[in-house]
């Protein structure tokens, strides 16, 4: 009899999944997310729409890396350079918000912003008007330059500003577009730093500077573009209030031309610090002075020219260099440059996808560090050369 019943339900079992599939199509037309016609939807049916408007992205480059330290290899090793997961997209027809973690830095709070240094971005925007918005959290600093201006997995290796730098603060900000869209203008008030000055500069802070009550950073950006946008350009200004009496002035200029199949982008950076905010200054005269430097300047080029040779083959080649100086250089028979630094990055890039962004490359990052004659007989610096032979891929992976 046992035998009978199983078999009788075994027959009847397609009846009963067909007709479970009929309601789940019903229910899949409204938009439900179900298990059975009984339970409610997971999502409510007025949340889903909110879904469509909403991106959620790995960005990601890993790469198995060997490298070098004056022409002598060092090390090989698998490695995740870049892993930011990102979420972004609207909440209201005019309130847009975006989040990203960077998951290749440690998680410690900044003492002054109360937010961790992993979060590069964690803001809402409210758009005033189809032109005009405002902006209020963790910003990306709207400095000018497309190489800051790239997402940071397409950046194999910085030049020395960009690389140093807080990029991410809190803050507030308002841009507006204007000659239909091809001319905008953005100007934010963010904090100076992550750190408060004391935590920032530790003992090497000097002892004639004292901190700013206002540890405060204002940022001016232009963007244009030219000729059916075969021109564009990206400048910016920024002040930053590190001390009291000690204040930074940066310029950023970043150029793009493009052609059929053919970009070429040329960045000028110009950093003058009352306070050396990035350190390199402040590393080569350690020997012999405590204190972190005043009044560093830091000048620099960077160059990148692509080529899609072919629909899946795209070549590339930075260039790029940093000089060092130290203006305020007490020796009176001392000079104010200390150093340079050169990069050089062929790279080739294989797509093998039309319809999803990922690329397979291969790249050797070449670093050159010389030191002015002074400077070795100062302070016992030596020149030196690094490298980084790569192979990996870069994509942002799209999950949503």
């Amino acid at each position: 009899m046992k035998k009978y019943l199983f078999f009788l339900m075994i027959g009847f079992l397609p009846i009963i999944a067909f007709s479970q599939v009929d309601q789940m199509d019903k229910q899949t037309n409204e938009g439900g997310f179900f298990i059975q016609d009984s339970l409610k939807s997971l999502i409510p049916i007025t949340k889903q729409s909110l879904l469509r408007d909403v991106d959620v992205i790995f960005n990601s480059r890993m790469a198995y890396n060997s490298n070098f330290m004056d022409g002598n290899h060092t090390l090989s090793e698998f490695n995740v350079n870049q892993l930011r997961f990102e979420v972004k997209g609207k909440i209201h027809d005019k309130v847009y918000f975006r989040f990203r973690n960077r998951y290749t830095r440690e998680p410690i709070p900044g003492n002054l912003d109360n937010i961790s240094r992993s979060v590069d971005l964690a803001f809402l925007r409210i758009d005033l008007s189809k032109s005009t918005k405002l902006s209020f959290g963790k910003l990306c600093a709207d400095w000018g330059g497309y190489e800051f201006d790239f997402n940071p997995i397409d950046i194999l290796t910085y030049n020395d500003v960009i690389e140093y730098a807080d990029n991410f603060l809190v803050g507030a900000g308002i841009s507006h577009d204007f000659a239909e869209g091809k001319q905008s203008f953005s100007f934010q008030v963010l904090n100076s730093r992550t750190k408060t000055y004391e935590e920032q500069y530790g003992s090497s802070a000097p002892p004639s500077i004292n901190p700013s009550e206002y540890p405060l950073a204002l940022v001016a950006n232009w963007r244009g573009s030219f000729f059916d946008g075969k021109f564009e350009t990206t400048y910016s200004y920024s002040f930053f209030n590190e001390a009291q009496g000690a204040h930074m002035n940066y310029f950023a200029l970043g150029n793009k031309f493009k052609a059929k199949n053919f970009v070429l982008y040329y960045d000028f950076q110009y950093s003058d610090e009352g306070l050396d905010r990035k350190g390199i200054v402040s590393s080569i005269i350690s020997s012999q002075y405590p204190y972190a430097a005043q009044e560093a300047l830091y000048v620099e080029n960077w160059v990148r020219a692509e080529y899609l040779v072919a629909p899946k083959i795209n070549l590339l080649l930075t260039v790029m260099n940093s000089n060092h100086s130290w203006k305020d250089n007490p020796d009176p028979n001392g000079s104010s440059k200390l150093s340079t630094s050169y990069g050089l990055i062929p790279t080739i890039q294989y797509m093998p996808f039309k319809d999803f962004n990922i690329k397979f490359y291969v790249a050797y990052t070449a670093r050159r560090y010389e030191y002015t004659n002074y400077a070795e007989n100062a302070f016992g610096v030596k020149d030196y050369t690094t490298g980084l032979l790569g192979f990996g891929f870069i994509a942002p992976l799209l999950v949503l």
